[in-house]
């Protein structure tokens, strides 16, 4: 919900923090250099941004000292959606930008990766050491034959060495892809076998929540049924030994080989990313090697304000999108923080111990972990020294205005809180941090640079101050070059362009507000529209979940036959919790009261537990769809679910409805 226009900022930058942030400086140099407004601060710099594309990314390239090996004819040639093209001419390699900072002689022997494991033991891993280990990576795979634009795989947790592997397939102009080890192997075959590996990089095993967790018999499953893998690199995380067949991690990383990075075009695929698949197999997203660079370089360097002297933590795994942004921290020579384990073990405050331990500056997480600390009603900026975390940033679902305000209480009450919002899709984030603007409680602070943002109504106009569907009217260059397996580019067309030609949807419902924030109200696919008002689930989310006894919460909104629409809201009750009348009656008032009163739900449902993608984002549009009649085997794809049992509930609920 949209913080009133005359509301007092949460947190507002000082003169000298705008000052000394990077994206005035860049703003600084770009008027000088480019045209870019002098004056009128991030508003002013975002406007030239999207109405001087050229000019723009042609001044984030030079900023940044993109190496163009051989240079580019223009910025952009063709501007169409879908089929943008970037840099036409230009080659280089993505690997050889994220390892610069191992050519500077003083920062060599810094930490480029800190890995920490449940134990919470630190591991430093120098910028010269993952060069020499990303050069003897390299040389091996191109002694396997692995040449530019073959696939890459890794089944692997957030750990070092998937680093090294990921920047040696990019060394080689391979396209790398990821899934990590608590996938079980349907899943991972139904993303792995779209795109036909010709390497398989996995563990032995995991460690999460106190216990290891073994995978051999996972990892042979996915080598019987991947028949163009021609190697499988074993990395004994639980200290097996290799199955018979399979290369040792040890072995082909032991040399002090100079990496060789191949130059390829600036569309040359990167990696390939997944969507949730929760209704089907998973869309396989191709990015480029240069879109993903000069994004990447925007987001961590201009937004996130990120440089050598941060320590950067996103709590992730490798199947999740923000391992990919996370890793790109490297460009900025900043050094990465890998966590491999449970966010929550031994306790919910495990992830600011490992934020003290490090040093982290820029604290990445979920919104949900924000708001399990907050009912648990710990303490991080008493009982943690977090004295060098200058930003929290959150994503995976909206941040309610509940827990900007436990972040600014309870860690520091002078912390940039940053709530963003991007997607698999474009690996990057269409609106969230600036650290030259306030932030408001509940909203987004600003859509991000080089990125037109818009709110669209029903007949496809620009809003402000009301709830419309998020657009992106022109090309950026991380958005996908093609899905994989689509020739004539149908599924990829589909999928953004079918409602708006030659206008990004992505599918959310979000409010532009008078100040040029940013509201984010869930899913459109999904939105409750009730008496012809819209409403997005977050907002309902948001309000019952303030609730001591609602752990979780999901609501769905049918269109029935008869005209009629119901609106149930299943709630998952925090321990000791009863779902009486009593507080029945209080979250129908809850909902009354802070969101809308044609909004409350006709029944509040109590669930054993709310499915998720594996990823961990709510599942609403195929339970909407299970209630409706739909198949189970038709209404979501089994292996994208993190428990399945779960859906059985909803099945035999629109069961007894019929």
């Amino acid at each position: 919900m949209t913080s009133a226009a005359d509301e007092a900022p949460l947190w507002q930058p000082g003169p000298d923090r705008i000052a000394t942030a990077a994206v005035t400086r860049f703003q600084n140099w770009a008027a000088e250099r480019h045209g870019a407004p002098a004056d009128g601060g991030y508003p002013a710099l975002h406007r030239w941004s999207v109405d001087e594309l050229d000019s723009f990314w042609q001044a984030v390239a030079e900023w940044f000292d993109v190496r163009f090996s051989t240079p580019y004819e223009t910025v952009i040639g063709d501007r169409s959606m879908p089929g943008a093209q970037w840099f036409p001419g230009a080659t280089l390699n993505y690997a050889e930008h994220a390892l610069r900072a191992a050519e500077d002689t003083l920062r060599a022997e810094a930490p480029a990766l800190l890995h920490v494991d449940e134990t919470h033991t630190q591991t430093p891993t120098s910028w010269s050491e993952l060069r020499r280990r990303v050069g003897s990576l390299a040389a091996e795979l191109r002694a396997l034959g692995v040449n530019r634009g073959d696939r890459v795989s890794g089944y692997l947790p957030n750990i070092p060495e998937a680093v090294v592997a990921f920047l040696a397939t990019a060394a080689v102009g391979a396209v790398w892809t990821s899934c990590a080890p608590d996938f079980g192997a349907r899943s991972v075959l139904d993303r792995f076998q779209q795109v036909e590996p010709v390497v398989l990089f996995t563990v032995d095993g995991y460690r999460y929540g106190g216990k290891e967790h073994h995978r051999a018999d996972t990892v042979a499953e996915l080598r019987r049924e991947l028949p163009t893998l021609r190697a499988v690199v074993h990395i004994p995380l639980l200290g097996t030994d290799a199955p018979d067949g399979a290369l040792e991690w040890s072995a082909l990383t032991a040399a002090d080989t100079e990496p060789v990075f191949e130059q390829v075009p600036f569309d040359h695929p990167l990696w390939v990313l997944y969507s949730s698949g929760t209704t089907g197999l998973p869309k396989a997203i191709v990015q480029s090697q240069g879109g993903i660079l000069l994004e990447h370089f925007k987001q961590i360097g201009l937004h996130c304000d990120l440089g050598p002297e941060d320590r950067f933590f996103w709590y992730t795994s490798t199947g999740w999108m923000m391992w990919n942004f996370l890793v790109s921290g490297l460009l900025t020579g900043t050094t990465l923080v890998l966590y491999d384990g449970s966010p929550g073990y031994p306790d919910v405050s495990a992830q600011w111990r490992v934020a003290e331990q490090t040093g982290a500056t820029l604290f990445g997480t979920s919104a949900a972990y924000v708001m399990a600390c907050r009912k648990a009603g710990i303490h991080p900026g008493r009982d943690f020294d977090l004295s060098r975390v200058q930003c929290v940033a959150t994503t995976g679902s909206p941040l309610p205005p509940d827990g900007f305000r436990w972040l600014h209480d309870e860690v520091a009450d002078d912390l940039w809180i940053a709530s963003v919002s991007g997607g698999t899709d474009v690996c990057s984030c269409f609106a969230g941090a600036v650290p030259t603007l306030p932030v408001h409680i509940g909203e987004l602070q600003a859509p991000s640079l080089g990125t037109d943002l818009q709110s669209w109504d029903a007949a496809g106009e620009p809003v402000i101050g009301e709830v419309g569907e998020l657009v992106v009217t022109k090309p950026m260059p991380s958005m996908p070059i093609h899905f994989w397996n689509d020739p004539d580019g149908s599924r990829y067309h589909d999928s953004y362009f079918d409602v708006y030609p030659g206008v990004w949807r992505h599918g959310d419902w979000i409010t532009i507000t008078e100040r040029g924030s940013v509201v984010i109200h869930g899913r459109s696919d999904s939105t409750l529209n009730r008496q012809g008002v819209r409403m997005g689930s977050a907002d309902i989310y948001e309000a019952v979940e303030r609730l001591p006894q609602i752990r979780e919460s999901l609501v769905i909104g049918l269109e029935e036959p008869d005209g009629g629409y119901w609106m149930p809201l299943f709630v998952h009750l925090a321990e000791g919790a009863t779902l009486d009348d009593e507080l029945r009656a209080a979250i129908k008032h809850t909902i009354r009261e802070n969101v809308s009163p044609r909004h409350v739900p006709d029944e509040v449902i109590e669930v054993p537990g709310i499915p998720h993608t594996l990823t961990g984002k709510r599942i609403e549009v195929p339970v909407k769809r299970l209630l409706q009649g739909t198949a189970l085997a038709k209404a979501v794809n089994p292996g994208s679910i993190d428990n399945l049992e779960l859906l059985h509930f909803y099945e035999e609920l629109a069961r007894e409805r019929r």
